[in-house]
């Protein structure tokens, strides 16, 4: 295991604003990195430093003499009328057989290969920088948001990209299931500090929670002991039978010493507006055509979404999701068919195309102000707006200095505030970090109105989604399904290809002769063996890892829970090739009795 980077005491900040405050991290060419932080907490900055692109104010970024950085470039690199293959093979200087073959991971093939770039949606663009990135041989990773405004096949083939690739990434994302299923360790930056965890997302978070609840407890104890000891002492000081034992309690007072806790981030706290709940179809579309002139995008729509549902519109870039949404909204007016809204329905709109066109006047203060619903109190309105990031001062700029980013949260936040029962919401999670996409989450299961919403986030989807719309090929439908069905579903079409991809690319094989009975009989009689073995090894790791995870909740040493922590960590390293095995032999039992 080589160490690729490692930053040392690292102070970097813009003003008054620290980013980093004697951040210190290793990372090895063994592991794939979720770094996750809040919003203006640093995390581009800190890949800018790593790039080279950005100079620390103080301490040291120490490199691997052979460590090649790939990154995934934001911009477009591309030249006017450059096809995928000649871009791939003028970035790369690569033969074009090793372009197209890597090309072909991405299921870049055919027109698309052979096509010019810029008819490509933003999604087949970026599987043709992650090409790109693959030509170079990297060694280590770096991704911002790879997944921003990818649709969901494009983020399941990065994600079967980082699960297959052999080195090392670093990757910044707020969608928790895709640092899930890519990466292994987490890192987190906040406050200026780096802490990293040597597993998954969710297993970090649910860490800091037991940890912060165990540290808790423990000054619970240690002040209730506290006040013990002092009640004592004050009692029997003054005596002189009971002066030396007083003096000894005091002795043991002054040991005692509280764990310092580090006050809480700022939680985003969201809440959704107070609405009846209403019975009944909230929309109805009889056959209905979508597009714009020259352009039918669907047609032969009939969709009807009931009140109180929250319906995830999905489908690939490019097949229309958006212009769905338009089209029921009435911001784009059918081809033909119809739109039919429920009686009572207030429709509250967050779009691109709604966020800009904001009163360029108003300050955010102003504009929530004038959103908000008759009585909504200041302190609410100040806390929401706190919550999408406008704190301070902040609430005092004007519309028109405010970012693309800053313009959406503040439509966002409008919205929340007033009193629509049904919202049509696009991508609302992006330009959120990911603990006020959990609360945003949150808000709409709470919400008594309808959502009809998309989003490329699949813990949000998955959290939010009681219905599905499939925009696909020409066609707008109720899928018969939740959204894990629909996930199987793309997951299986997508290994369903790459399998018939690797026989077309794979040379044909002499037939291996037949294989007797007894043979045979005797390599399952051992795989048998071998799988029980792996599985009682599996079990008693398992109730290891329960017992010590009992301990370490009621542990009040912090000496002692410190090393409950590390043999917990030592056992989930242990188990991690045995389960890798176990899963190995399971497939190779399959294959054997196919």
């Amino acid at each position: 295991m080589a160490v690729l980077v490692q930053l040392s005491d690292a102070h970097k900040s813009y003003g008054q604003q620290i980013l980093l405050d004697g951040a210190e991290v290793t990372l090895t060419d063994a592991h794939n990195v979720g770094f996750i932080g809040r919003n203006g907490a640093g995390k581009s900055t800190l890949l800018r430093v790593l790039l080279g692109g950005e100079e620390l104010d103080k301490g040291e970024v120490v490199r691997h003499p052979k460590l090649r950085l790939g990154y995934l470039r934001q911009h477009d690199p591309f030249l006017p009328g450059e096809t995928v293959l000649e871009f791939l093979i003028r970035d790369s200087g690569q033969p074009d057989w090793r372009c197209g073959e890597v090309a072909g991971q991405f299921e870049l093939k055919g027109a698309y290969l052979e096509g010019p770039i810029q008819k490509l949606s933003g999604g087949w663009q970026t599987r043709v920088k992650l090409a790109a990135l693959l030509l170079h041989d990297p060694n280590l990773l770096l991704l911002d948001e790879p997944t921003n405004f990818l649709d969901l096949r494009t983020q399941i083939l990065l994600e079967h990209f980082l699960r297959e690739f052999r080195q090392a990434c670093l990757v910044v994302s707020h969608d928790r299931a895709f640092l899930n299923a890519t990466c292994s360790q987490t890192l987190e930056l906040s406050r200026g500090k780096l802490t990293l965890y040597p597993g998954p997302v969710d297993a970090f978070l649910e860490y800091q929670r037991e940890r912060r609840e165990h540290d808790e407890r423990v000054n619970a104890a240690i002040m209730a002991k506290r006040r013990q000891l002092e009640t004592f002492i004050d009692k029997n000081r003054a005596r002189a039978s009971t002066a030396s034992q007083a003096r000894s309690k005091g002795k043991q007072l002054e040991r005692l010493r509280t764990i310092e806790i580090a006050g809480a981030e700022a939680t985003a706290n969201i809440r959704a507006p107070l609405v009846e709940p209403r019975k009944g179809p909230a929309l109805r579309c009889a056959n209905l055509a979508i597009g714009y002139e020259h352009n039918e995008v669907a047609r032969g729509i009939d969709v009807e979404i009931e009140h109180g549902s929250r319906v995830a519109v999905v489908g690939d870039n490019g097949q229309g999701k958006t212009t769905f949404l338009r089209s029921v909204v009435s911001s784009l007016e059918p081809l033909a068919g119809q739109v039919r809204w429920g009686y009572g329905c207030e429709i509250g709109v967050y779009a691109q195309h709604v966020y800009t066109s904001l009163p360029e006047k108003r300050t955010v203060l102003e504009y929530l102000e004038h959103q908000a619903a008759p009585g909504t109190k200041s302190q609410a309105i100040l806390d929401l707006a706190g919550s999408l990031l406008f704190r301070g001062d902040h609430v005092h700029k004007r519309i028109s200095v405010l970012s693309g980013g800053e313009r959406a949260r503040l439509c966002l936040a409008g919205l929340l505030l007033s009193q629509y029962n049904v919202l049509v919401l696009d991508e609302p999670g992006n330009h959120l970090d990911v603990d006020t996409v959990d609360a945003l989450a949150q808000a709409l299961n709470d919400y008594q109105g309808t959502v009809i919403f998309t989003s490329h986030d699949r813990h949000f989807m998955k959290r939010v989604a009681t219905a599905i719309v499939e925009v696909r090929a020409g066609r707008v439908i109720n899928y018969r399904g939740d959204y894990d069905a629909y996930l199987y579903y793309v997951n299986k079409e997508i290994e369903d290809g790459e399998r018939e991809l690797a026989a077309k690319s794979s040379p044909e094989k002499p037939l291996a002769p037949k294989e007797n009975r007894k043979e045979r009989t005797q390599r399952q009689r051992e795989l048998r063996k071998e799988v029980s073995g792996l599985e009682r090894n599996i079990a008693r790791l398992d109730d290891r890892r329960r017992q010590l995870n009992a301990q370490l909740l009621q542990a009040t040493d912090p000496t002692e829970a410190m090393r409950l922590h590390e043999e917990i960590t030592a056992i989930v390293k242990e188990l991690t090739p045995i389960e890798e095995r176990w899963c190995e032999l399971q497939d190779l039992a399959e294959a054997d009795a196919s």
